[in-house]
């Protein structure tokens, strides 16, 4: 199934699963996604910076994963928030370099992430500022 690409976002999900925000409808951005294709231009000024969102399900809380999101993302150089959301999952926003942004995707959805990790839907949108530093909610 192709991602759908709306308004400067993509949202992907694991597995082909259909991504959910918070509220359990799609994000704002467009509807099911679990293709890997990317939009990004490279040279364009989302390829420079970006702004990370992902949500991830599985035991995820009360394992110190959002204390490691925290570590990792400032180890990148990244802004941002970690935050637990009451339906279990994590949601993690992150901005700044796309690179540091995709490495640290690729840290919630790899083998070291504490806890256990089921699924990770995330969506891309251009670097939008106002945060600073990385805070734990």
């Amino acid at each position: 199934m192709p991602a759908k690409a709306q308004a400067g976002a993509l949202v992907t999900g694991s597995a082909g699963v259909d991504a959910h925000d918070e509220a359990g409808g799609y994000p704002a951005a467009g509807g099911p996604a679990g293709a890997s294709s990317d939009p990004v231009v490279p040279g364009s000024e989302l390829s420079k910076q970006a702004r990370l969102t992902a949500w991830v399900r599985g035991r995820v809380q009360g394992v110190g994963f959002r204390w490691w999101v925290r570590s990792n993302a400032l180890e990148l150089g990244l802004t941002g928030l970690a935050e637990n959301l009451t339906d279990g999952r994590v949601k993690v926003v992150a901005e700044g370099g796309r690179d540091g942004c995709a490495r640290l995707l690729a840290r919630l959805e790899g083998p070291d992430a504490p806890g256990e990790v089921i699924q990770v839907t995330h969506r891309w949108d251009q670097a939008r500022g106002g945060l600073t530093g990385f805070s734990e909610r």
